[in-house]
């Protein structure tokens, strides 16, 4: 005798078109990505459902094996300025440490020689 419940779709291997499904993975989340944050605690707060995955930064230079951090190159430095001439900081950029003090001091060399802008216009 099959049992019925009309709220329920069947529990055969077919999926009917009206049950939404996340992705095409089989994964626990949609995206195939972990459900914690590093240390394997939830992300996103108390709700344990974030919506971002924070990806380990890796220093740009380092990957790239930049060791002297030219002042005169702007284009690179303008990436490390936030629009209003602050110097963005290491846990935004992901760069390290040795790297970090190299990068502010050719920001300000460059401040100093007037390639970049102390800060914006108000």
């Amino acid at each position: 005798m099959p049992e019925e419940n009309p709220g329920r779709a069947p529990e055969s291997g077919a999926s009917s078109p009206s049950q939404s499904e996340s992705g095409p993975g089989p994964g626990p989340r949609p995206g195939g990505r972990p459900s914690g944050g590093p240390g394997g605690r939830p992300s996103g707060g108390p709700g344990g459902r974030g919506k971002f995955f924070r990806r380990k930064k890796v220093c740009k230079f380092c990957t790239e094996k930049i060791d002297a951090i030219p002042y005169r190159d702007v284009r690179l430095l303008q990436g490390f300025v936030a629009e209003r001439g602050k110097i963005v900081p290491r846990r935004l950029t992901g760069v390290c440490t040795t790297h970090q003090r190299r990068l502010t001091r050719a920001i300000k060399q460059a401040r100093n020689i007037a390639l970049l802008p102390f800060a914006t216009r108000h």
